[in-house]
């Protein structure tokens, strides 16, 4: 009796853990260590310095992803090339979902197509989510003769070559979206590209540039006050923050868009169970009202989606990026 009492509790011991297995193996995501995903903290590389618009979405982010996983995520600024050290830093990580980057229009579309010797390929990352989007907006200064994006189009059309465009440097978003803007509407500007938008801005209110593309959150301030006047929205929806300025492609260019972008990508080869338990964490973070509060007060529009559909949005915005960067001529080292 006490034998058969003893198998029968063995056999009861072995099924318990049997079914403790089965239970460890549902979406816990587990690492090749086989710890319990995440066991310690994360680093969040935002491949700019502190201070831009790419750092500020950064930091909201890993504020609150901690809160999410249960583990800090700590910012580290790695700035330079453009967002490239920064994002080659990240494809070289270990694929362990401990290191992930912000990724951007600049470091991961635009990049591609303007740097001839380019360290990573778009093939070293797993994409998780795309996070905010904010359309490159056309500016004039005050002293420009055409107050309106028609009147701008026409001008410029009249008068090839006399007019210059300031950008925040050969190859940035807003250089590219007028390189995009002069094929479809047939202009010719004098391109002017500083180094960094700050410098653009100045030289732009002081009447050295007639206009320039530059992202929607940098330019708020100066239109707002009235320093410069926006002409048009490179995106495909009028956007919050500039409620009466009209889109590019409402005014007769179907289609045409240029806008910068956030999202969250890590290394190729990171654990799938990881992937999907960043990118649930990322919804919820995304979802959260402080969030997008101060994302959509300087008018960035709040995107939460999934690794697939953020995948095939990079693949999109390469293409697109490279075919204005190659009629550009615009190359970099």
């Amino acid at each position: 009796m006490g034998h058969n009492n003893h198998r029968a509790r063995r056999r009861l011991i072995t099924l318990a853990a049997a079914a403790a297995g089965a239970l460890a193996l549902l979406p816990v995501a587990a690492t090749a260590q086989g710890e319990a995903w995440p066991a310690r903290q994360l680093k969040l590389v935002v491949p700019f310095p502190a201070g831009g618009s790419t750092d500020s979405v950064g930091r909201l982010l890993a504020a609150e992803l901690s809160k999410e996983l249960g583990q800090t995520v700590v910012v580290e600024n790695k700035g330079g090339a453009n967002g490239n050290i920064g994002s080659d830093m990240v494809a070289r990580a270990p694929a362990d979902g401990y290191t992930l980057l912000l990724s951007g229009v600049g470091s991961n579309a635009i990049s591609y197509s303007v740097y001839k010797n380019m360290p990573y390929r778009n093939s070293d990352f797993a994409h998780i989510s795309l996070l905010a989007t904010g359309p490159n907006v056309l500016v004039a200064n005050n002293e420009f003769p055409g107050k309106t994006f028609a009147e701008f189009i026409k001008l410029t059309r009249e008068n090839p070559g006399k007019y210059t465009h300031a950008s925040s440097g050969s190859g940035s978003s807003g250089h590219l979206a007028m390189e995009m803007l002069e094929q479809a509407a047939k202009i010719d500007l004098v391109h002017v590209p500083y180094k960094g938008g700050a410098a653009a801005i100045t030289d732009m209110i002081g009447g050295r540039v007639s206009v320039m593309f530059l992202n929607q959150d940098t330019l708020l301030p100066q239109v707002r006050s009235g320093k410069l006047r926006a002409l048009a929205v490179a995106s495909a929806k009028r956007n919050p923050a500039y409620p009466d300025t009209p889109t590019v492609a409402e005014s007769g260019y179907p289609g045409f868009s240029a806008e910068s972008w956030f999202g969250l990508s890590a290394p190729a080869n990171t654990p799938p169970a990881v992937i999907q338990k960043l990118n649930q964490a990322t919804v919820k973070a995304l979802s959260s009202a402080e969030i997008r509060q101060k994302l959509e007060s300087v008018g960035f529009v709040v995107v939460a989606d999934d690794p697939k559909s953020f995948s095939a949005f990079v693949e999109a915005e390469i293409a697109k990026w490279g075919k204005a960067a190659k009629a550009s001529g615009a190359k970099l080292d």
